[in-house]
């Protein structure tokens, strides 16, 4: 899947599920639940030991599209490209981490709040971005003012967003999709194998339509 694709898909679907795992017998369970609501991404952080070998087991599985998350260094990158990661996603704005994934021709989503972070992963060719931690740095406000001298960039908030203000940062058209780990966790999978989790996620994309 190129570049153009993967961002009108993620466009169509509008939810980024940001997943940190501790317990690889889950990951059948998180396939399950996302597809069973529509959702067909998956972006694993890179906050345990495990990422790697989780995005191998959901790169090998084939069912969703996975990827990076929480990269900061070239390194990790390279490890999750490794491992079958289809993009990248980033806290903050590493340079040589969008040297490397320009490159070999690899989606990333660089983290960035100001309009000096912007300019500099524009001049890679990057239209879309991370905003994180949204909450933070003005949320949905700081979108609103940073459309203004960049109307060609698209947002994807995360850190803050939340099921019950999800609605409204998707409603700003700025904003391609919203991420975190309010859509799937491991915590909530854990308590009735999925069943919450289910349910839970249920009631976010029929907010969303």
């Amino acid at each position: 899947m190129d570049r153009k694709e993967m961002l009108n898909q993620l466009a169509e679907e509008q939810l980024l599920p940001l997943y940190t795992v501790t317990d690889m017998s889950y990951l059948d369970k998180v396939e399950e639940v996302l597809l069973n609501n529509g959702l067909n991404f998956i972006e694993v952080t890179y906050r345990s030991d495990l990422a790697s070998e989780a995005i191998k087991y959901f790169s090998e599985s084939g069912k969703l599209i996975v990827g990076a998350g929480t990269v900061t260094n070239v390194e990790q990158a390279k490890e999750a490209v490794e491992n079958g990661a289809q993009f990248i996603v980033m806290p903050g704005v590493s340079i040589s981490v969008l040297e490397y994934c320009k490159e070999i021709n690899l989606p990333v989503f660089p983290g960035t709040v100001t309009p000096t972070d912007i300019v500099k992963v524009l001049e890679y060719d990057i239209d879309t971005v991370k905003f994180f931690p949204a909450n933070i740095y003005g949320g949905l406000e700081a979108i609103k003012a940073l459309s203004g001298p960049f109307n060609n960039v698209r947002f994807v908030p995360t850190g803050g967003v939340n099921k019950d203000n999800v609605v409204e940062f998707l409603a700003n058209d700025s904003i391609l999709a919203v991420g975190g780990s309010f859509i799937i966790s491991e915590e909530v999978i854990m308590k009735d194998n999925g069943e919450t989790a289910n349910k839970e996620l249920a009631d976010i994309v029929n907010k969303i339509k």
